[in-house]
């Protein structure tokens, strides 16, 4: 059974909804990108210098895998987002949490029903915003279409012209679906979507020629070896449910937390689609360590 603690902080803090049950917002035309990314986080360092902002790896092009650490206490969660590059809402997501997070500790006042400072003090919450910074500086137009990153990027599309590109765009910059690569029967999702056709590099989908063959999720896999994560989250966007079990694989009481997700969330619980059903980072960590692991598709209003 799970501790008291667990239920007030871990469940109806750290899986409550952030935004009006998950629902994120666009206003004109405005993207996040690397940059944008780069800008917060040194905002947060000079004004939140409780915060630890550390790099987990790099990416293909050389840009740092950031993550941020609130709080200091045994009981680990992870946050994550932004590893499918059209999905980059999930990044500018979990930065306005951290903000709103921060602001709540700075003024000793609470966020969604609970003391920020109790919660900094009890627990220890690792978000990691942007794992493919490189594919979400591509849907997003950072690079110019003449550059070489561009037009490799675009040789790759070509193959797959039901894609639109770069909008379609789900992979790391090698055209490797990052969160495809993980030991989790890898091989048997490798073989799903090479029989959907994306057997070589694409926008979407490709498994790659091994697991963990990219350095962004070589970065997400140490990463969490050298944690002892109690709880991971796993936003993605648009799909408006909660995946929360990985094949057969129950955690002790994930089941319990995913009704009270949905409850909180006003999401349905589904099970993965059998086709995207291996191979992914949340999968893995369910498999590897038995604990509670959910995929949020955010909803987009």
């Amino acid at each position: 059974m799970f501790s008291k603690i667990y239920w007030e902080t871990d469940l109806h803090f750290f899986i409550y909804n952030f935004y009006s049950k998950f629902t994120y917002y666009i206003l004109g035309d405005f993207m996040v990108d690397y940059l944008y990314l780069k800008d917060s986080l040194h905002t947060f360092s000079q004004n939140y210098n409780f915060l630890k902002i550390f790099s987990i790896g790099k990416s293909v092009l050389n840009n740092e895998i950031y993550c941020i650490k609130f709080g200091i206490g045994k009981k680990e969660v992870l946050y994550t987002g932004g590893i499918h590059a059209n999905e980059w809402i999930t990044s500018l997501l979990l930065i306005k949490f951290t903000h709103n997070l921060c602001n709540a500790f700075v003024s000793n006042s609470q966020i969604y029903g609970y003391d920020a400072k109790y919660l900094y003090e009890n627990c220890s919450l690792y978000i990691i915003p942007m794992i493919n910074p490189d594919g979400i500086n591509l849907v997003n137009n950072f690079y110019s279409i003449d550059s070489e990153v561009y037009i490799s990027a675009h040789n790759i599309a070509k193959n797959y012209p039901d894609i639109p590109f770069p909008s379609g765009w789900k992979a790391n910059i090698n055209g490797v679906d990052l969160n495809s690569q993980f030991p989790a029967n890898w091989k048997l999702g490798k073989k799903i979507k090479s029989n959907l056709g994306f057997n070589k590099p694409a926008p979407r989908d490709f498994a790659g020629e091994t697991p963990l063959s990219e350095p962004e999720s070589q970065a997400m896999y140490n990463f969490t070896l050298l944690k002892n994560i109690s709880l991971c989250l796993c936003f993605h966007s648009q799909g408006e449910v909660i995946y929360w079990k990985y094949t057969d694989f129950l955690p002790p009481n994930s089941l319990d937390l995913a009704k009270e997700f949905a409850h909180v969330s006003g999401y349905e619980l589904e099970d993965t689609p059998y086709n995207s059903s291996f191979g992914g980072f949340r999968d893995w960590f369910i498999r590897n360590f038995n604990k509670p692991g959910f995929t949020i598709e955010v909803r987009k209003r």
